[in-house]
């Protein structure tokens, strides 16, 4: 049968006259050459029309108020958060590995699609950056664990991770004075910083390693300074070759560096308030009109970074710009506020092959990046609307548990240590120390409850 193409018009036309064709014509066509019929001399008299009796209004049904929404799954209470975080802490410790054969059982390196070679190497590795960052997340989620301090196995295997920490500053990977491309040591200088600086904080630093582990701290904050990208500051894993060239900075790693040099300068370290300025300034300037945060550079009205894939680097950006007293509370909400509603796009890119891909260029690793930024971002909210941001992330995060109790967004096994470790951070976030303000003024507005 031919395909015939029937435009809306011609069916519409179709219908009308069928209808009308079944009605009768209350005035009918005038028949060709026809006149009009006579009328009468004196027509009769019509009798007045009576208008129609008033009708009594009706009483509109009164609206029933809106329902709430269905709260939906439940979430462990704090007994049973409680027990999750022991057997995760368990997961962890047995997951602790020897990188280098015949070497310290000290590490939880990250891994990702990314390898380099090394000298002495069969073939591409996982860079040491990754190896320290992965290494220090782990180390801080096992700090933050309740029991610490009874738990001597942990306290020992943590020992045994701040001295690889610290010896990675002598690696020729982690040098600071590199030429630029893409490079991911300054997630092992801002990661490694934050570990090192939680040790000293709760007092477990050995006394042989006291002055190793302050020399290291010294180390990442000059390493951290002097990878800032040229003339616009922030920084960027995936920049132009030529250390002196500018580059576009990337908000998903200058918020978590700020952070790290927040808590240096709060610990007593040296830190370089231009540094800090500049990158504030990148960090801000990252903001598009409708409230997204770019994958890296400057938002403007002619940027497409569209909210779904911009959800954890809004967290990471806003939390940090209200730390220094550039984003208010209603900033933070609303990042918080998107990363409930775009929940399911980020959740499609969990566990996936490959990295940026469509319909919003997103990452798996930005997933439980993106938790563990939510569950910082609760606590800077007033008191009274914690509680229910809290459930609605613990809804997402046990939604995508793995069998074994574990999270893992990446497709390599070793990988769960990282998302666990970060989940970890996110679910023990109310219960752990506020995050460190940078400005007088931001830590006034820290303090209020």
């Amino acid at each position: 049968m031919p395909h015939v193409r029937v435009s809306v018009a011609s069916v519409l036309g179709l219908i009308t006259s069928s209808v009308l064709a079944q009605q009768p014509n209350p005035l009918p066509d005038p028949q060709p050459n026809s006149q009009p019929s006579p009328q009468p001399a004196n027509p009769p008299a019509k009798e007045p029309v009576k208008p129609p009796a008033q009708q009594p209004a009706q009483r509109q049904a009164p609206r029933r108020p809106p329902q709430p929404p269905a709260p939906g799954p439940a979430v462990p209470d704090e007994a049973e958060l409680k027990t999750i975080v022991a057997k995760n802490v368990e997961f962890l410790l047995s997951k602790q590995e020897a990188f280098i054969k015949d070497g310290l059982v000290a590490e939880w390196p990250y891994e990702g699609v990314y390898r380099v070679r090394e000298q002495g190497s069969p073939g591409p590795v996982i860079p040491i950056g990754y190896r320290v960052g992965g290494t220090s997340i782990v180390g801080h989620a096992l700090i933050e664990a309740p029991g610490l301090m009874e738990d001597a196995p942990r306290r020992e295997a943590l020992v045994r991770s701040m001295k690889f920490v610290v010896q990675s500053i002598d690696h020729p990977l982690m040098n600071p004075d590199y030429d630029g491309g893409y490079d991911v040591r300054g997630w092992g200088y801002t990661y490694g910083l934050m570990f090192l600086l939680r040790c000293e904080a709760v007092g477990i630093v050995p006394d042989d390693l006291r002055d190793s582990v302050k020399k290291a701290n010294e180390f990442f904050v000059k390493a951290i300074e002097m990878t800032a990208i040229n003339e616009v500051g922030g920084w960027n894993y995936a920049r132009q070759a030529g250390k002196e060239k500018v580059s576009p900075p990337s908000p998903f790693m200058t918020a978590p560096t700020l952070d790290a040099l927040f808590e240096a300068k709060a610990r007593g370290y040296a830190v370089d308030a231009k540094v800090v300025d500049k990158a504030l300034e990148t960090l801000e300037k990252s903001r598009t009109p409708s409230g997204s945060v770019v994958y890296s550079g400057f938002g403007s009205a002619r940027r497409n970074d569209a909210t779904p894939g911009a959800v954890g680097r809004m967290l990471a950006s806003s939390t940090t710009l209200h730390l220094a007293g550039k984003a208010s509370v209603a900033e933070v909400r609303g990042a918080l506020d998107a990363f409930i509603v775009h929940w399911d796009w980020l959740d499609q890119r969990r566990a996936k092959q490959g990295t940026h891909e469509g319909p919003y260029a997103v990452a798996p690793y930005y997933f439980y990046y993106a938790h563990r930024a939510a569950g910082r971002a609760i606590e800077l909210l007033p008191e009274n609307e914690r509680g229910e941001y809290r459930r609605r992330l613990l809804q997402r995060i046990f939604s995508v548990r793995l069998e074994d109790g574990t999270w893992n967004d990446r497709v390599f096994p070793r990988s769960a240590s990282f998302g666990t470790a970060s989940v970890m951070l996110a679910i023990m976030s109310k219960d752990m120390p506020r995050p460190t303000a940078w400005t007088a003024e931001a830590k006034q507005a820290l303090a209020r409850p």
